[in-house]
């Protein structure tokens, strides 16, 4: 395994894939040619196992296909079981992924019901224990996963990157004839650290196909840089997020800018969206994002996707925006049903369009779509049923008819589920 080169990352990958090797995580599988996979993390209190059971049956309805936890203290370990029996009773089976940072060698080890539960392992090298105690702790909890037959995901992080790899790498910078910038300094730095990490994993007896790494920053150049260099060097599946993404629409626009380049690259093999919620906002939303990214570039589908425009001087009434929301909410609110007795509704196109400049055409290339005149005065908006006018909706009750024609739609092209 090459952990060094003699140049600085590059700033274009080279050779960069998918993760040729897989990995199972409970039910699901994770690199090679398994489908890139969404993740999320709750913030509840773990040791409240009815609430911390309740927000990750939310992520799981909401589309997360792995939930990650804090376990942090002995009444979190030991709550892990009893969260793990909360979902079977509310028919919920999902991944769960323990998070363990500082003092998780002696949780794992004081609490075999929670090593056992857990579906993976999440091991920051960073803080996982300092000096001569790092690696001794670091074996410790890798014995676990391999008692428990547990994979583990080696999460670098440079808020909390090991000092003694960065120190080394600083030092090695210094001998250079050209010396790196810092950034390129802390790139590898992160990558070294990972692929290090890895490989004392496998001396300690945890098979490759039993690894998963990461290395996350929160800036977006950064981070498209350090798993280029990652991806380069390795073949183990990569998870990929950008760490600490901000709040609304930077952290929004921040994730999408930055793990874009990298899907669009073929690199990447479980996403996760690290937004910062609303006050009393879901902590679902951060599933949308990760779900928008893939549907969008073409990855994966999740949901029927929604065409709207975006609206202009036409428009003078908020008649159309206010279908494109309905409908977009009625879509999300009905498919954890749709998905469980139709096989392929994830695959339906909708167009909610304005004006007639480009709406007949847009609604046409949707498996549904309606176009609304885009004007004031009272709609009179056809609808396109696979790209063949079918009717012209009139009066008030727009919004509710075209959802019966959705409903309709859905319950006759799409091969219903054997219960």
């Amino acid at each position: 395994m090459d952990q060094k080169t003699n140049s600085a990352p590059q700033a274009a990958g080279a050779s960069a894939r998918r993760a040729t090797r897989q990995v199972a995580i409970g039910k699901v599988r994770v690199g090679g040619e398994a489908p890139i996979v969404v993740q999320s993390m709750t913030n509840t209190d773990t040791a409240d196992h009815i609430a911390t059971a309740v927000q990750v049956a939310q992520l799981a309805r909401a589309g997360s296909e792995m939930v990650r936890i804090t376990v942090n203290n002995d009444e979190s370990a030991k709550a892990v079981p009893k969260i793990r029996e909360q979902l079977l009773k509310m028919n919920v089976d999902v991944p769960l992924i323990g998070d363990f940072h500082y003092n998780g060698h002696t949780l794992l080890a004081d609490n075999p019901a929670c090593a056992e539960v857990l579906d993976k392992y999440r091991i920051n090298p960073g803080n996982v224990g300092k000096g001569a105690k790092r690696g001794t702790q670091f074996a410790q909890i890798v014995e676990m996963a391999c008692r428990y037959d547990k994979p583990v995901r080696i999460g670098v992080n440079w808020g909390s990157l090991d000092q003694a790899v960065l120190a080394r790498m600083m030092d090695d910078n210094a001998r250079r004839a050209e010396p790196w910038d810092a950034g390129a300094v802390m790139r590898e730095a992160l990558v070294v650290s990972a692929l290090e990490s890895a490989a004392q994993a496998e001396d300690v007896g945890l098979t490759a196909d039993r690894i998963i790494l990461s290395c996350k920053v929160s800036s977006v150049q950064d981070l498209i840089a350090t798993y280029r260099e990652l991806s380069r060097r390795s073949e183990y599946p990569l998870h990929l997020g950008l760490t600490e993404a901000g709040m609304g629409s930077k952290g929004i626009v921040a994730s999408t800018a930055a793990l874009a380049v990298l899907l669009q690259e073929g690199i990447g093999d479980t996403i996760r969206i690290s937004l910062t919620p609303e006050p009393n906002g879901s902590r679902a939303q951060e599933v949308v994002v990760a779900q928008e990214i893939l549907q969008s570039m073409g990855l994966r589908a999740f949901t029927p996707m929604v065409t709207a425009c975006p609206g202009c001087g036409r428009t003078t009434s908020t008649f159309f925006q206010e279908l494109a929301q309905s409908v977009q909410s009625y879509v999300r609110d009905m498919m954890p049903t749709w998905r469980t007795q139709y096989d392929g509704v994830e695959n339906l196109t909708l167009a909610v369009m304005g004006c007639v400049v480009n709406g007949p055409g847009e609604s046409k290339h949707a498996n549904i779509g309606i176009s609304l005149p885009g004007t004031g005065e009272t709609p009179a908006a056809p609808v396109f049923i696979d790209g063949e006018k079918a009717m012209t909706l009139r009066g008030d009750n727009i919004a509710e008819e075209f959802r019966g024609i959705l409903d309709n739609y859905v319950a006759t092209k799409y091969v219903r589920k054997a219960s």
